[in-house]
């Protein structure tokens, strides 16, 4: 199980949960939820989650974040790793598997895709999505293009850990069975 160092401080209204460690001199601001409960989560040495940040650790990909990161207010991380200084704006979403290089920057409300590496030093703009392997960059308009490179990272199998074209009956009865008992 998890640990929180006698130097971070988590605020009263934010909820921690599971498999939880968090480094030295970290904070975890107000209504922030680190949820450790599917996978590990380690948060590292000065690292500050803003408010309503959501985190969350799964069995295949645990979540990984460096030291010296921010992790702005209305992200989610799920099942990523962010290396060290990383800046991570507001409304980010990371999906599985994906992987944000160190000193790389995420501007607001950007996307980086499942199973997609972001290079040390990238800057994805603002509202834009990286995805590949290494990660391309593309304004959200490009979309077709973007389809072209995401498709084969398999969303629905990182994820869900079903085949694409899988009915949402099928794919909700299983997060359903994953995030409590009947």
């Amino acid at each position: 199980m998890g640990h929180i160092d006698p130097t971070a401080w988590v605020a009263p209204s934010a909820v921690v949960t599971g498999d939880v460690t968090i480094g030295p001199h970290a904070r975890v601001l107000a209504n922030a939820v680190v949820t450790g409960d599917l996978g590990p989560v380690t948060i590292g040495e000065d690292v500050v989650v803003m408010e309503h940040a959501l985190l969350r650790g799964r069995a295949s990909h645990p979540l990984r974040i460096g030291s010296a990161v921010l992790i702005g207010p209305h992200t989610h991380l799920n099942g990523t790793t962010v290396e060290d200084e990383v800046f991570v704006a507001t409304g980010v979403s990371m999906f599985p598997g994906s992987r944000a290089g160190a000193g790389s920057e995420l501007r607001i409300n950007s996307v980086l895709h499942v199973n997609s590496e972001l290079p040390p030093g990238t800057v994805v703009p603002i509202g834009w999505i990286a995805a590949g392997r290494p990660a391309e960059l593309f304004a959200p308009d490009r979309h077709a293009e973007l389809w072209a490179v995401q498709e084969p990272l398999d969303f629905p199998g990182t994820v869900y850990g079903v085949p694409r074209g899988t009915s949402m009956r099928e794919v909700m009865r299983r997060q359903c069975e994953a995030f409590g008992p009947d």
